[in-house]
């Protein structure tokens, strides 16, 4: 590559289910991180890497601003604050379904502070009437001196495109920092783990999605195995369901894009294991990458 790639890191920022991973996903043009409508899906920073003949844009998926309640959130609080340093511009996410608040203004503070520029993503305006939208952005205005506002849906890709060319045109020239066919930085392990806990928490609701995480044993050519970890007995129960089935059902959702992935058929040997407080046990959590 010549001097004239374009290249650089953009952090994404916003609150929790304002849609940022769906909206890597849709800039990178494939699955970097997995998509779910319960809080704290997003737990440890992922670059999502857009490749084209003359740039290389890599966004900063983070976890959403939340204040932290155990060792888990707290960490993934710090990954957050600590996601900042020698970004080249910031993509703020908003959600045009929800009230624009406190908890917005509060990341504004942060992300308007940095002196980078700051590019608003009005999200989720599929289904929303012109005059709501129009309200929703001029709220969004005021949160600060941005750079540019774009009205998108990262859902069915409306202003997804332009809102790529935007962020390419805050790129400085550089150097390609990763390889040119790849759209995330995460180990396989990682990446397959991620899958399997996406479809855990779509089959699961009340405590147990916080409660789950995903540890990949190994990766062989024929089966992959892997533990679905929980905190109590009772989620153990709930995961594992009657006679396997709901574990069965975690493996038969997740298996097609593990094989995507991978590259062939596998088995996907999933096990379910109580692990006592694991979201407060820091060599649990290092082990997990978090």
């Amino acid at each position: 590559m010549t001097g004239q790639l374009k290249s650089g890191f953009i952090a994404v920022a916003g609150r929790p289910n304002v849609g940022k991973s769906t909206l890597v996903n849709a800039l990178c043009g494939g699955k970097v991180a997995i998509v779910s409508d319960k809080p704290q899906t997003t737990r440890r920073r992922i670059f999502g890497i857009v490749n084209g003949p003359e740039y290389q844009l890599v966004l900063v998926d983070l976890p959403g601003f939340q204040r932290p309640l155990d060792l888990l959130t707290e960490r993934m609080q710090r990954t957050v604050e600590g996601s900042f340093e020698d970004v080249d511009a910031i993509l703020f996410v908003l959600s045009a379904h929800e009230r624009i608040g406190a908890g917005d203004r509060f990341i504004a503070q942060t992300v308007y502070s940095l002196g980078v520029p700051v590019v608003i993503a009005l999200n989720k305006v599929d289904q929303r009437k012109p005059g709501h939208i129009a309200g929703q952005m001029n709220i969004a205005a005021g949160l600060g001196a941005f750079h540019a506002l774009h009205p998108i849906s990262a859902k069915t890709g409306d202003g997804v495109s332009d809102l790529r060319d935007e962020l390419i045109g805050l790129l400085p020239e550089g150097i390609a920092y990763f390889p040119r066919d790849e759209i995330t930085d995460l180990p396989l392990e990682l990446r397959v783990a991620e899958l399997v806990r996406e479809k855990a928490l779509a089959l699961t609701r009340d405590e147990v999605p916080h409660s789950l995480s995903v540890e990949v044993e190994e990766i062989g050519e024929r089966a992959i195995r892997a533990r679905i970890l929980v905190e109590t007995e009772s989620q153990k129960q709930i995961l594992v369901g009657r006679a396997g089935r709901m574990v069965k059902a975690i493996g038969v959702k997740a298996r097609p894009e593990v094989e995507q992935l991978v590259g062939h058929r596998v088995f996907l040997d999933l096990k379910v294991k109580v692990e006592p407080r694991w979201r407060r046990d820091q060599a649990t959590l290092e082990r997990l990458g978090i």
